[in-house]
């Protein structure tokens, strides 16, 4: 490498060190292939984690993965307690937390709570049993309306298109009970009113703490609870089904007994605190709308911390990111808890490409809605894209983001600047979404292509040899190769990495402090941290004068004094 290591900030014998981790996110599918067979492994991750090291994180969440037919990317689970065998085995898992361990990371994995697969062997039990059977209890079967039962007990639509209910066909052939499945067809929705789900989950915890995880990333962590009265909903009119709208007490959303839910399982995260590793902790996945709903989940005896969607869905816009940030700091300082920024993940339009879209996403500012991810790249997919005018800016969008206070995450393929792959051809999509909306939303495969990490053509080093990846590669990507980059001073990936130094040793970024700065003139956000480290992001159209002090780290060059537009630096002032 050509730049000097870099350590990650926190230590494994910090009982706090999820307060302000900087987490990177792994997708197995697509991160390292060590087998040559055009799927990312284990293997492949374990090899890979000195370049993590390098990069100077404090952690990884790991994707989904367990044994999955892989319907839905891996979040359709067959088995809680394994590991696929497209990736590997419980003993590759065992050797990457130890190896991950060794090199000062945490390693967060996926819980997915909501659903299982109709893989998974209760559920193939439960279609086995009678109509109010205990086995059927575990899922959430009903009879249909209508004479032969052959309405769907409710109007509720699926989050990827189509009714949320999907009839069963009994043994002698004929149509059965229906189950629900907010996701797809393939994901059938536990019962969480069912205690045996309850102590199922609790003991799927256990059984990883006991492995050495450190913590679980919660999928959809605002489901799970429904009401029991199983209303009708009002309808979409773009899709003729009961609207997803996460309004207050909508059935499938944000219900009361979520709370419940979430106590139990910090209870059990408590029952590690005295170990060696100590402070296993949660972060949820839940899109709600506005903040001060959100950071209920992260009260006292909840949840730890939670993923701040205002901020990956906001516009670049000054106006936009200062609402965010204003409301995002109020909300978790009086709940006692951290932030925790994001700027992408495998749900959403890469950050390169929305941000050289003429619609970059959502003005806060004029209290817009909170979109669902699948809902936003929809509506930014077909847009014109500027790549170079989105680089930019996802170079200074990183400086932002690393320089609030709290916690970050980075999706992998960020910290190298990679765009969305967003000519993928329609018979190679595999997302459920495409299928399910009827070929109208093409879905997520496009921030889920494989990383190339050397060499001038696919695949880029992604596995040992030629064979093709699972999804195919730009040739766009020549040049953004991770060994390209390492090469080059100005690259993304060296922007990240002395950005993620300088916020390890300034000690202004190990509090939580954040104060506004004034600046004359220009389309600007300027916030100091602790007493001596300025954030500066130029949104406007004209260069911005700098203050006098000196540059620690700057997403283009400053030489004349001034920052120009789409770009951001953290300065110590004099």
């Amino acid at each position: 490498m050509t730049t000097e290591p870099v350590r990650p900030t926190q230590n494994l014998n910090d009982p706090n060190w999820w307060r302000r981790a900087v987490v990177y996110q792994i997708y197995p599918r697509s991160f390292a292939d060590a087998n040559g067979d055009g799927t990312g492994d284990v293997r492949g991750m374990i090899e890979k984690l000195p370049y993590l090291a390098d990069l100077g994180v404090d952690a990884v969440w790991v994707s989904p993965w367990y044994p999955s037919p892989l319907l839905d990317g891996g979040y359709d689970v067959a088995d809680y307690r394994d590991i696929s065998p497209d990736f590997g085995t419980l003993a590759d898992a065992d050797e990457f937390i130890a190896r991950a361990h060794e090199l000062g990371l945490r390693v967060f994995i996926d819980l997915v709570p909501n659903h299982s697969s109709w893989e998974h062997p209760w559920f193939k039990a439960a279609l086995a049993a009678a109509p109010g059977s205990p086995e059927r209890d575990l899922y959430i079967f009903r009879d249909g309306k209508g004479e032969n039962g052959d309405v769907p007990p409710t109007n509720w639509g699926s989050v990827f298109g189509g009714s949320a209910w999907h009839r069963t066909t009994d043994a002698d052939g004929n149509p059965g009970q229906w189950y629900l499945h907010m996701f797809d067809i393939s994901q059938p929705d536990w019962n969480w009113e069912n205690p045996a789900v309850v102590e199922e989950f609790h003991s799927i915890l256990r059984f990883w703490f006991d492995r050495g995880i450190d913590g679980f990333r919660v999928d959809v962590a605002d489901s799970m609870a429904k009401d029991q009265s199983f209303p009708d909903v009002p309808i979409n009119p773009a899709t003729g089904w009961g609207t997803n709208d996460k309004y207050v007490g909508a059935p499938l959303w944000d219900q009361p007994k979520v709370a419940d839910i979430q106590r139990g399982w910090r209870r059990v995260a408590d029952e590690y605190s005295a170990t060696p590793l100590g402070g296993r902790v949660f972060v949820a996945e839940a899109y709600l709308d506005p903040v001060e709903r959100l950071v209920e989940y992260v009260a006292p005896g909840r949840l730890h911390t939670t993923f701040n969607f205002d901020a990956l869905l906001s516009e670049w816009s000054a106006a936009s990111q200062r609402v965010v940030i204003d409301r995002t700091l109020a909300a978790h300082e009086a709940v006692g808890a951290p932030t925790t920024w994001v700027l992408g993940n495998h749900d959403n339009t890469r950050v390169v490409t929305r941000y050289g879209k003429p619609v970059t996403g959502l003005d806060f500012s004029s209290h817009d809605e909170l979109e669902e991810p699948i809902e936003l790249t929809t509506r930014l997919h077909g847009l014109p894209t500027d790549i170079a005018l989105g680089r930019r800016r996802a170079r200074a969008a990183a400086l932002l983001e690393l320089g609030l206070p709290g916690g970050a995450y980075i999706y992998q393929g960020e910290e190298l600047g990679l765009e969305e792959v967003e000519d993928l051809p329609e018979d190679l999509l595999q997302d459920p979404t495409w299928e399910r909306s009827g070929h109208r939303m093409r879905g997520r495969d496009g921030c889920r292509v494989p990383l190339p990490w050397s060499g001038d053509a696919a695949p880029y080093g992604f596995g040992t040899d030629a064979a093709a990846t699972w999804l195919p590669q730009p040739a766009s990507w020549r040049g953004l190769t991770a060994a390209d980059q390492d090469a080059d001073p100005s690259s993304m990936l060296n922007l990240y990495r002395a950005a993620l130094r300088q916020r390890r040793t300034q000690p202004e970024f190990t509090d939580g402090r954040l104060a506004w700065h004034a600046l004359d003139g220009g389309d600007v956000l300027a916030f100091t941290r602790g007493e001596g480290v300025l954030v500066l992001v130029n949104f406007g159209a004209e260069p911005v004068p700098l203050p006098a002090g000196e540059v620690l780290v700057a997403s283009v060059a400053v030489g004349d004094g001034s920052l120009p537009t789409d770009a951001a630096l953290w300065l110590r002032l004099a």
